[in-house]
Order: structure tokens, then sequence, then C-alpha cells
């Protein structure tokens, strides 16, 4: 036999297209080529393969060796298709039986003594994979997240030699069965953070309906702590959240299974350019917003990011996914993320505290604030002012309610949502909004003044209405009240800016 044909998988953006791996072996002077458009890490697996076939004892045809990489116009990144070559070129050779390798997907990237090493993307791939009725086998560090895909089959291999002996029946390697870690996620606590009851309020809203937040206040009062515990009160990641999460980070080599149902919490730093937010490059990588899928992206300093990354979030804040163009490449990847967001109110910090000591004229304010644009603040659900703590309330001991406390409402309200919409509050279309949150004469009389008084945008409207179904999802209210309204429009008072 002088052709052997395996499968594999390749990665474009979430999507981990089939890749057929065809191995010939033909007369002529001994040659190695690999096509079906590589990169240089596949390029470079013709030596890992060499190597690793003569230490592990193999015979290296001394022929025309061919690989083919279908379908050529898709490009091959990384060293996941070093196990295939290798398996193929000994099936080629009549080294190991070729009859059962069209059961399989392999992927692994191979030492030179032959030993397999993790790749990048295996839970992304199996994921994607675990319907195409074949077993998946790959290094044994990558099957605990890789078997968390319930369909899939995940065979766990330390080494060439071991596929091989499983591949010729001598020592069978058994499927890998996941077991995730049960214990639950630990976030810092809520009740840590002293005073700022009001804050904490919409914190809680915004966990329960999956809105947007933007606190505004001077240094020290506590709105980097807030953030940090915000993931602490969001509702537990269900299966399929934590799969999809998962499966993000699982691209850049950063997910670890002993986090499996943590809720990421990303915190770029304001010098973070635009590809690092949204993702790209030449083979496009996710960003800061999909590596924060089902989990919280908070941007503090925000004035101090750069106008043009700030802008980039527009539309992943809409529609939850990001399409990234290049001039060969197009990827899509998820962006359902919760933007917490922190400002000052002015350039010095100060301006609203109780000190005094902030000198800065309206129109540096004015300036300051004008950092973020407009369409930018829009968007972004719930605008709050976070005051200083009083100096008596911080010599007070801690008795706020706990994370858990909190959590357990914005559970309940989210269970109402989901049975009455099958989605957060915050995802709600136009169409549904006519239907599921109209509010009683008196809230609709209160909505069209405040429309008025703050001038408000459909979009802000919109975004009004759902804050306040989420509001009277908390009160266990069927109805959109006139409380619920006064409470959502409070939310908005940065849209009315000088």
């Amino acid at each position: 036999m002088s052709l052997a044909v395996l499968y594999s998988r390749a990665l474009s953006g979430m999507e981990a297209a089939l890749v057929t791996v065809e191995v010939h072996l033909a007369g002529g002077l001994p040659s190695f080529t690999i096509v079906g458009l590589p990169e240089t890490e596949v390029k470079e697996s013709r030596e890992r393969v060499r190597a690793a076939l003569q230490n592990c004892q193999f015979d290296f045809p001394a022929r025309r060796i061919t690989v083919n990489l279908a379908p050529a116009d898709l490009p091959k990144e990384s060293g996941r298709y070093d196990l295939p070559i290798a398996l193929g070129i000994l099936a080629a050779t009549g080294q190991i039986p070729g009859d059962k390798l069209a059961a399989y997907e392999f992927a692994g990237e191979l030492a030179l003594t032959g030993e397999l090493r993790p790749i990048r993307g295996a839970l992304a791939m199996t994921y994607r994979a675990a319907n195409s009725g074949r077993a998946f086998m790959l290094p044994e560090a990558n099957a605990s997240e890789a078997a968390l895909v319930e369909e899939a089959i995940v065979y766990p291999a330390k080494s060439l030699l071991q596929v091989a002996a499983h591949l010729t029946g001598r020592e069978l390697i058994q499927p890998f069965i996941s077991r995730p870690q049960t214990i639950a996620p630990h976030y810092p606590d809520m009740c840590e953070v002293k005073g700022q009851e009001r804050v904490k309020r919409a914190l809680e809203i915004a966990a329960a309906g999956d809105h947007s937040v933007l606190m505004v206040g001077p240094p020290g009062t506590g709105k980097s702590m807030l953030a940090a515990r915000f993931p602490g009160i969001l509702p537990q990641m269900t299966e399929m959240e934590a799969l999809e999460s998962a499966a993000i980070q699982s691209l850049d080599g950063s997910f670890d299974v002993r986090r499996w149902k943590t809720r990421p919490y990303r915190a770029p730093h304001h010098t973070a350019s635009g590809v690092a937010l949204v993702g790209g490059g030449s083979n496009p990588h996710p960003g800061e917003i999909s590596m924060a899928m089902h989990g919280v992206l908070f941007l503090d300093e925000l004035p101090e990011f750069d106008r043009s990354v700030l802008e980039v979030l527009r539309e992943p804040l809409e529609s939850g996914r990001i399409t990234i163009s290049r001039a060969a490449r197009r990827a899509e990847f998820p962006a359902r993320f919760q933007l917490i967001a922190a400002m000052n109110p002015c350039p010095c910090g100060y301006f609203g505290h109780y000190n005094g000591k902030c000198h800065c004229t309206p129109d540096q304010i004015a300036h300051y604030r004008g950092k973020i644009s407009g369409p930018l603040l829009d968007r972004i659900d719930i605008q709050i002012e976070v005051l200083a703590v009083p100096q008596q309330d911080l010599l007070k001991k801690t008795d706020g309610e706990s994370s858990a406390e909190i959590q357990l409402r914005v559970e309940a309200a989210r269970q109402r949502q989901l049975a009455r919409q099958n989605k957060p509050n915050a995802q709600l279309s136009v169409t549904e909004l006519d239907a599921l949150c109209t509010p009683d004469k008196e809230g609709e009389a209160l909505l069209k003044l405040a429309i008025t008084r703050l001038d408000l945008s459909a979009r802000a409207y919109h975004r009004v209405l759902k804050m306040a179904r989420t509001i009277a999802d908390l009160a266990g209210s069927d109805e959109i009240q006139t409380q619920h309204i006064a409470e959502a429009v409070q939310y908005r008072r940065m849209d009315k800016r000088s």
C-alpha cells in the first residue's frame, strides 16, 4: 500500500473544518513534500515526523513522500498535523494496518522522541467534530478538556508508539471519561465592599438581565472592587454556556479544566489595541471580548482607552458576535459578554468628592467625558455615579449582603426570563419588547416624560424598557409598573450631558 488517508481538523475562527490527510509514496529521489496551503509550523513537521519515526525505531522510507492536506484552499497552521502525517507514513509503508484509520480523527504535535505534546483548540475541534461519527485521538494532556463534549469519544495518547500499538491491536487505549470538578467556583464576595448600596442594586439588575454597566466616580470609591465581585452574583453557568466559553479559551490554550463552569473575568489594560480587544491577526485569533464569552469584560479608566479602540465595541455589544475579515481569511467569533466599565468624573478624578479639591473647569470635564462617544454610551444600559464613601462608614465593619444572597435573587429573576422568552431581557428584540415590555398607564406617561426631558434615542428608550422589565422580574411582578420605569430611568442620567 503506497497511499494512506486519515482525518484531522483545521481551526478557522470557531469553525473546525474537516481536513483529509493524504500520504503517498512514490519512486524517485527521496523527498518529503507537504502541500495544501501549509503555514510554517506545518512545513516544519517534516523534520519532527522524520526524527520521531526514527527514534521510535520505525523505518523511514527513502522514497518520494507527498502529503496533501485537503481542502487545498484552507490555510493549515500549528503542529497538530504531526500525528496524522506520521501515521499516514506508517500506514503507507505497511508498518501499521490502514483499515482502521477511517474510524478516527487525529491531532497532536510530536516531540523528537515520539512523545505527544498538547495542542491548542482541542475542545473547539471536538465541539465541532462530535457529530462526525468518528472517535478523536489526541494528546493525553488535552483529553480532559476534549471529553467535556458529551457526544465525543476521546482516546488519550502519550506517544506515537502508543497510538501505533492501539491501531495494531497489541495494546488498546481506553476512551477517556471526563470528570470535571464539581466544586463551586470561588469569586470575591460583595459583602467586602463598604457602602455603595445603590451601586450594588444597579449591579444586581445588570446581573439579572444581562445588562452592561458604566460606573462613574472618584478614585478609591470601590469601582474596581465592585467589578471584580460582579461575576459572583451572576447566575451559575449552564452546561452549554460553560462549553462555549471553554471552547473559546481552548483556542489560545488558556483553558483549565479545573475552572470548568467558572465565568471568565477579563480586564485588559487601557493601552490595549483594537486587535487585542476584538481579535485579529493574519490567522485570526479571538480577542478579549471573545475570551470573556458568558463572563465579564471590565474596562477600567474607560476614557484612557484610544477612542478608535472603544468604537470597535459597538457592533459586538449589539449582536453578540464579531466578524474579522482579512484579505485571505474571514473568521467569526462569539462575543456574548457583559461589559462593566469604570471612569473618573473629571480629569483630576475628584469632581463631586466631599473633600472639594477638584478644580477642573466645565470645559475640561466636558472634554474628558466627550472621549466616550455618544453612540457607545447609548449602548451601555446602566450608567451610575459611584459616590465617595463617607469616612464614618469606612470605619464600620462590613455587614452588607453576601454575593450568595444577591445571586439567589438574580437566579430567580433570570429563571422568570428564561421561562417567559428563553433569553435574558437585554437580548430582547423590538418585536418582543412590544409584546413583553408594555408598562401600565402611569408608567407609560412617566416614560414619555423621560424621553422628552432626557432626549432619549430610540435605542436608549428600548434599553430603559428592558431594564424596567428586569426590575419587575426582580420584584416578582408580571406587569411593568411606574416604580420600575422610574428606577430604570435613573440609570440613564448620563444621556443628558452638556
